[in-house]
């Protein structure tokens, strides 16, 4: 018997203030990674796919953009963090 499927796992890469597009507010947005990893026997082996979305905490509106986008909103926001900043992680249910 072969236990095997995905798992989810969401990073919260920064957090920026942005204009939303939506509601029009410049608001605190949340830039997350959502990766998800196919497992065997309950253990992630590798990332099947990966996503990337900024969503207003004001509104809620998500949007999803591209790997090049995320990059560069993470660098503007980094402001005075150094390199070896390590992501928060927490598994989602998806």
């Amino acid at each position: 018997m072969i236990i095997f499927g995905t798992k989810g796992y969401l990073y919260q890469l920064a957090i920026l203030t942005l204009v939303c597009g939506r509601c029009g507010n410049p608001a605190a947005h949340t830039l997350s990674k959502r990766v998800t990893k196919f497992t065997l026997f309950f253990v992630p082996l590798f990332p099947v796919s990966t996503k990337y979305a900024t969503q207003c905490t004001f509104c809620g509106a998500q949007q999803k953009i591209d790997k090049e986008q995320a990059e560069q909103l993470q660098v503007q926001g980094a402001g005075g963090q150094p390199h070896g900043h390590q992501p928060q992680q927490q598994p989602y249910q998806g």
